[in-house]
């Protein structure tokens, strides 16, 4: 019996308060020493929004295998599926590198999981391979 494998994610990161500070600070630079347009810093100020929105709350994401079941958690959103049910589970690298995984499922359906749910894709695919289910890769596909 191997060991459930285990992923948690917070909102409030180290990461990203450093990368708000340093947005922030480029725009008071902008605006202080090279006298940018106020309308147009405040436009990428807006940008920084829903990181802001995700610090501020804090949610919690994480992911879950045991021997059993396959469970992960979002949000409010939440979900489980036996193992048994897990025909093979596909992770999708898209273009910006990114790794996105969809569970298909012995009855044809698809199951994606939350990005912000998902662990680092080779240690998650090792997990998968460990308790042997079938993991397809695909790169770079367009559609």
């Amino acid at each position: 019996m191997t060991t459930p494998f285990e992923f948690r994610r917070q909102g409030r990161s180290r990461r990203a308060l450093l990368a708000l500070a340093v947005t922030y600070g480029l725009i008071l630079v902008a605006l202080l020493v090279f006298d940018a347009a106020w309308w147009l810093m405040a436009l990428l100020g807006l940008c920084t929004l829903p990181a802001l929105w995700d610090v501020w709350r804090n949610p919690a994401a994480g992911l879950s295998l045991t021997g059993e079941a396959l469970s992960w958690h979002s949000g409010r959103r939440r979900a489980e599926v036996p193992l048994s049910e897990i025909d093979h589970l596909r992770l999708d690298t898209r273009w910006d590198f990114s790794v996105r995984a969809t569970a298909l499922l012995t009855n044809g359906k698809r199951l994606r999981l939350p990005y912000e749910s998902l662990p680092p894709h080779r240690s998650f695919e090792a997990a998968l391979q460990a308790r042997g289910i079938r993991v397809e890769r695909h790169h770079f596909n367009v559609f």
